[in-house]
């Protein structure tokens, strides 16, 4: 079997020496031709491999090159150097993968994070993107964790659709049909979808959530984790064109319930992290602390990345209502002395990012759960309070980037929903078999969902979503 190897993590977290082992990776750095700096990407931290003065041959230490693979046979023994616990004396070294040093993208220097976008298929190998993806990793494990340990089933939802969730209308469009013109047409002129592969018009979609009514109608509980897609001209460090979501929706649940488990759900979340990617987390922090001292006092951030997870995880969520939070921001002395880029000076304003950071990182200095917004700011499945003006919607807002949450309490009253559908010219006849979960066993109900990017953005300190997704999508950009 070729596959005979250890870890580099499980060497360097072993008290073990003196064993014989095979450790496989991508060469870092090769000082003095005798000291290997080796990473498998099970760590950022490298295992040192000391190949012995002459045990080989010139051809052989010529293609130990930054960024070339090898595969190391030797001993693990106590390490004299500084730095490293353990250290592995080679007595056999095979190269796997040649690389040739001076065309090799990534030098043992530092990179900025907008060059290692534009080679984002090599940027996994930096010790940055090293602990980003590591963390996202225990993010997403951590959510399937969460939602099992409380009985929801986890349903794959349409990624192609012909219903538009949000009612933005900011979709993007899929079809067989040519695009030279030739497409079948109406006696109109519009396209003749009949004809399409689907023989309707069809969309990426922009979120599972309608469908994911439809299962909690039959389940109470189940949550969605899939990609999601939006055609916004959004060139942002907080926007991209393709993400991932998760949506949970409960049968049986209001408004109170939804808030409650988006919170536990937060935290859970945040300190699975912490706890299974303590050595990631503090170079991240370390990493932010760097990027921090270049700012001017005044906006340096009162928190490091860790002391700012600690906080989130053991304090309680300020929850207000959205005409609390416009008193507050008509009153603060940000909005009067015309700080804000959108001046707040009446109620029924939809919330800028501004506004919702000012209220978290100024105000109440933690995350806030904003409840009951004007309805004509929401969507039209958001259930109708008493007083005909706001629904019972409600956003998590979180240090640094905002928005990180948006949910509600499910319109579950036929003659409602219908109504604000037909006030909203969403038609009634192609939401059809929605409507149906209301003619037939309606139930209150609830749900929200997160952007997977924005949590992992908020875990590892980000400044740019681009930089917590693999290969992001956004504007003029789908390389890879």
């Amino acid at each position: 079997m070729f596959n005979k190897r250890t870890r580099i993590k499980e060497i360097l977290l072993s008290d073990n020496v003196n064993y014989q082992t095979t450790v496989m990776g991508w060469v870092r750095t090769f000082r003095n031709t005798q000291f290997i700096a080796l990473n498998d990407g099970s760590t950022n931290n490298n295992l040192q491999v000391v190949v012995a003065l002459g045990s080989l041959d010139e051809s052989t230490l010529k293609r130990i090159t930054t960024g070339a693979c090898i595969k190391a046979t030797g001993e693990i023994i106590a390490s004299l150097g500084k730095g490293q616990k353990v250290e592995l004396t080679a007595n056999e070294i095979e190269i796997l993968g040649d690389s040739d040093a001076e065309k090799f993208p990534l030098q043992p220097k530092k990179h900025s994070l907008e060059f290692l976008r534009e080679i984002a298929h090599l940027r996994f190998r930096t010790n940055t993107f090293g602990a980003i993806f590591r963390v996202r990793h225990s993010l997403a494990f951590a959510i399937h964790e969460f939602f099992n340990k409380k009985g929801f089933v986890y349903l794959h939802t349409p990624v192609i659709t012909a219903s538009d969730a949000e009612g933005a209308g900011e979709m993007f469009k899929v079809t067989t049909l040519p695009l030279d013109g030739t497409a079948p047409k109406n006696e109109d002129g519009s396209i003749n979808f009949k004809e399409d592969f689907f023989g309707r018009s069809t969309n990426l979609t922009v979120s599972g959530q309608l469908e994911g009514e439809l299962a909690a109608m039959a389940f109470s509980d189940i949550y969605t984790f899939g990609p999601t897609f939006r055609a916004e001209n959004s060139n942002t460090t907080r926007h991209l064109a393709e993400f991932w979501m998760i949506e949970p929706e409960m049968a049986f649940s209001d408004l109170e319930d939804n808030m409650n488990l988006a919170e536990d759900f937060i935290k859970y979340i945040i300190k699975y992290a912490m706890e299974n990617n303590k050595e990631d987390l503090e170079f991240l922090t370390q990493r932010l602390d760097e990027e921090e001292k270049q700012k001017p006092q005044n906006e340096r951030s009162e928190m490091n990345l860790m002391q700012k997870l600690e906080f989130v995880v053991n304090n309680s969520f300020e929850r207000i209502t959205y005409t609390e939070a416009i008193d507050i921001l008509k009153d603060c002395s940000h909005n009067k002395k015309k700080k804000f880029q959108y001046i707040v000076d009446k109620w029924g304003i939809d919330l800028q990012s501004e506004h919702e950071r000012y209220l978290v990182e100024k105000h109440f200095k933690k995350p806030v759960i904003l409840t009951n917004y004007p309805k004509e700011i929401k969507a039209f499945y958001m259930r109708q309070n008493d007083d005909g003006k706001t629904v019972a919607a409600m956003d998590i807002l979180a240090p640094g980037i905002g928005e990180i949450v948006g949910g509600s309490q499910r319109e579950e009253r036929l003659e409602k929903l219908t109504q604000r559908m037909n006030e909203m010219h969403i038609p009634t006849e192609e939401l059809d078999w929605y409507l149906d979960t209301r003619r037939f066993g309606a139930c209150p109900h609830a749900g929200f969902g997160l952007g997977f990017e924005r949590i992992v953005q908020f875990v590892t300190g980000m400044g740019n979503i681009r930089d917590v997704i693999p290969f992001p999508r956004y504007p003029k950009s789908a390389s890879f």
